[in-house]
């Protein structure tokens, strides 16, 4: 009788995601500090206009922005390594990073070709391993258990294959960790970025995962890792030689046990392939704050583009909603949030734009916003059983409307 396999999970992160995309675009700032934040600028626009016959590769290094020409409200999405060496990372203002790195290049955000690269690196794994969890937009969870190659060496052999594989198709480098369970290889897949894999087992746990800060571990966020110091509780090791019930007393039942299961490497969460979305979203920061009088045309541009965005992304993967919300977040960074449930699942922008700016009406704006989102939730299939019965029932109600009802729907922007 064979015996079962022994359960490896990969976890897959691309390096620098963002910026090493850039790079391919641009491989003449490889090396240097860029950064990767804010909106699109004229300046921006200006890099592209090219001679005829020229490619974006011939662009002379010169000419690129400098972080420490930015003035704005932007956040840094990603840096490159040679960045990061000046500490400079994700979620930064992009002000205070050109203090530390006033040489470095800034290149503007584009999601669209991030999503682009992100579907050509996933193809390439499900053609190698099928059994891959998709956890945004540039990282994964692969189970290597029953895989060719996948037992082989823990799994180091699959990794490479797939970490070669992604870098022909693609030219993007990724780290992967290998491990018993999803947990253990998120932490794995930190160990030796980038363009590293590591492997661990079970037997691992003491000599390197214990020695790891709490905060290390998905889930233990600022907050608990501040009360985990306050006992004292510092690594991974140090959370695991507390009991149990001493845990759940003070963090209470659910996250003490919690703790106490991840302290321990222990967790049986399966790769889940048909991951369904709850919801779907695009926000944008602004470069200024801005008012909802004063800026009304501003305002009412990017709103409509976001609304436009989201049923993009509700179209091409094939989603309808009828919960529509709005996000604010003002200049104090106080957030608001609104949704209302409309009689029929949508994934039309108009539709989309009009039941957001329904919401607009319920929340203040006489103070200057920083943020602006916009979400929809309540996602079924398009053309699904429930998808089709709610728009055979609300075909009665939308003919019975009457003008003036509609002319409520109205945006403030």
């Amino acid at each position: 009788m064979t015996a079962a396999p022994i359960r490896r999970i990969a976890h897959l992160d691309m390096d620098a995601f963002y910026a090493s995309a850039e790079l391919l675009r641009y491989p003449q700032l490889r090396g240097l500090p860029v950064v990767i934040g804010g909106g699109r600028r004229k300046v921006d626009e200006a890099i592209r206009e090219l001679p005829e016959g020229s490619s974006l590769a011939d662009i002379p290094v010169e000419a690129f922005p400098l972080l420490k020409d930015y003035a704005g409200r932007g956040v840094i999405t990603t840096a490159t390594y040679p960045a990061r060496l000046f500490g400079v990372g994700s979620a930064m203002g992009l002000m205070k990073a050109a203090k530390l790195c006033p040489q470095a290049v800034i290149l503007p955000v584009d999601f669209d070709e991030y999503r682009r690269y992100s579907r050509m690196f996933k193809k390439v794994i499900t053609e190698i391993a099928p059994v891959m969890e998709d956890r945004g937009v540039d990282e994964v969870y692969i189970d290597f258990t029953a895989v060719p190659g996948g037992q082989r060496e823990g799994g180091r052999v699959l990794a490479r294959l797939i970490q070669r594989s992604i870098l022909d198709a693609t030219g993007l480098t990724c780290s992967i960790g290998v491990a018993p369970n999803k947990l253990l290889a998120k932490l794995a897949s930190e160990f030796d970025k980038p363009n590293g894999i590591s492997v661990i087992y079970e037997h691992d746990l003491e000599t390197r995962i214990w020695p790891l800060p709490c905060r290390k571990v998905n889930g233990i966020g600022p907050k608990a890792d501040e009360k985990l110091q306050r006992y004292g509780i510092r690594t991974i090791g140090e959370l695991a030689a507390r009991d149990r019930d001493w845990l759940i007393q003070n963090f209470g039942k659910a996250t003490g046990a919690w703790m106490h299961e991840v302290a321990w490497g222990r967790d049986e969460r399966p790769v889940v392939t048909e991951s369904e979305p709850v919801s779907m979203s695009r926000e944008t920061t602004f470069e200024r704050d801005l008012h909802a009088v004063r800026d009304r045309a501003e305002l009412g541009t990017i709103f409509t583009h976001l609304c436009e965005k989201v049923a993009e992304d509700l179209q091409r993967k094939g989603y309808v909603g009828k919960t529509i919300g709005i996000k604010l977040r003002y200049a104090d960074f106080k957030i608001a949030t609104r949704d209302q449930t409309i009689e029929q699942f949508t994934s039309d922008a108009k539709t989309i734009r009009q039941a957001a700016g329904r919401c607009l009406k319920r929340v203040p704006l006489e103070r200057p916003l920083r943020l602006l989102g916009v979400r929809v939730g309540a996602l079924v299939k398009a053309g699904s059983p429930e998808a089709l019965q709610a728009l055979a029932d609300g075909k009665s109600a939308v003919r019975s409307r009457t003008a003036t009802e509609l002319a409520t729907t109205a945006s403030l922007f």
